[in-house]
């Protein structure tokens, strides 16, 4: 007797959150990367899945700059200045290594130093806007001048100043925008320059890249040809990631 063999067709559906997550991706040459940071809401979603408990959260709190480091009871992604934050803020106080767990867990992996280097500031869109020309690298992420950025210096207005959730628990600047609502600068990309800094896979454990700058501080810190490195430990206000993924061929 002969047997037919039917296929069995197996359908994969992902959950809306995570099929979003994967749309807001800019896919630059080779690869995609997000176009936001990664917010307190992300991360949330990935803690609650996998029990992850930071290194800031198991030490009672990440740590604030003054002149030194400085631990700062009760700040952690979950509240990052020790009070309530809204869901759509960056998440920091996050370790190189939780950056990268939380972008395997989401399918995708971190940006190398070079791949962000080049989303941060070579326009590789194929009809930018106009204030864009594709293949020309500029000096900041938001293009030929820092405007628009999130930073205490040199970027001009705050550009939604409303929309901070804590803007007078800090005594410089006013802390950490919103994803996204800041000016959309190279490749359409958020917040690539200040903000929060974003750890990139690159260096050793000693000296993990950090780029961008952050809210804290100006124009110089991101510029393209301004690098800090940290420890691999280091859970702070100042740092937050994106993540990044490897595009087919067919994708790209």
């Amino acid at each position: 007797m002969r047997h037919a063999f039917i296929p069995l067709l197996v359908w994969l559906t992902l959950a809306p959150w995570a099929q979003a997550q994967i749309d807001d991706m800019q896919p630059i040459r080779g690869f995609a990367i997000d176009r936001k940071e990664v917010s307190i809401a992300q991360f949330a979603r990935f803690a609650q899945a996998t029990g992850t408990v930071t290194a800031a959260e198991k030490a009672g709190g990440g740590s604030t700059y003054e002149g030194g480091w400085v631990q700062r009871k009760g700040w952690t992604w979950r509240t990052p200045f020790g009070l309530q934050a809204s869901d759509n803020e960056p998440a920091v106080h996050i370790t190189f290594a939780e950056a990268r767990a939380y972008c395997q867990w989401a399918g995708q992996r971190l940006p190398t130093d070079a791949e962000w280097m080049e989303a941060a500031y070579t326009e590789r869109r194929a009809q930018p806007p106009a204030s864009f020309s594709t293949g020309q690298t500029y000096p900041y992420p938001t293009g030929s001048t820092p405007q628009g950025a999130n930073c205490l210096g040199d970027c001009g207005a705050a550009p939604t100043p409303a929309a901070y959730a804590n803007p007078a628990i800090t005594t410089r600047g006013r802390g950490h925008a919103p994803t996204g609502s800041t000016k959309a600068g190279v490749n359409g990309l958020f917040e690539m320059g200040a903000n929060a800094w974003e750890w990139t896979d690159g260096g050793t454990d000693s000296a993990r890249p950090t780029r961008g700058g952050s809210w804290w501080y100006g124009a110089a810190q991101m510029h393209r040809d301004h690098v800090q490195t940290k420890p691999a430990d280091t859970a702070v206000v100042y740092i937050g990631f994106r993540c990044a993924k490897s595009l087919l061929a067919a994708d790209k």
